[in-house]
């Protein structure tokens, strides 16, 4: 019987196709309807695999999950950009593709983050969400995230509010 596991890694170069892949379909899961539909546009298309791969040759910390040999998330992450908040670390992004959501996958590749970040000395983390985003929000919220924060984003004039999360 063979098994088929779920792996959690840094990206390497190759991963930026797919990364790119994995960007645009999570995106437009997560904000189609919340984002105005030119503006989603232009932040997918600037996101190729040519941006992904500079990225990653510039040593951002990108991480991937993988499963079945395929990328079906990613998460990037660093040093917490907020001064306004207390922790040291931050998960800039974290996404998956739609129809590899709610099976354990955001949690694992969550729980990679946190871990990486200790490992760098960082103490706690923020993670940042769109208020209109429930699956986001109730992600975070099971994961014991305390929403300790608000801001707002401009989309070609429209207005989102956003949430911050903090985790110890």
């Amino acid at each position: 019987m063979k098994t088929i596991a779920a792996e959690v890694r840094l990206a390497e170069a190759r991963d930026a196709g797919s990364l790119a892949a994995v960007h645009e379909a999570s995106w437009r899961g997560a904000y189609g309807g919340l984002i105005p539909h030119k503006a989603l546009g232009r932040m997918l298309e600037r996101r190729g695999p040519d941006w992904w791969r500079q990225a990653i040759e510039n040593r951002a910390t990108i991480l991937v999950v993988e499963y079945g040999g395929e990328t079906v998330g990613y998460a990037t992450l660093g040093r917490n950009r907020t001064r306004a908040l207390t922790v040291e670390g931050e998960i800039y992004e974290l996404y998956l593709r739609p129809e590899f959501q709610g099976i354990g996958f955001g949690r694992r590749l969550f729980d990679a983050c946190r871990m990486l970040l200790r490992s760098r000395g960082l103490r706690g983390l923020a993670v940042w969400a769109l208020a209109d985003n429930e699956t986001a929000l109730n992600f975070y919220e099971a994961s014991g995230g305390v929403d300790v924060a608000a801001g707002s984003e401009c989309f070609d004039g429209v207005t989102l509010r956003k949430v911050a999360f903090t985790f110890a």
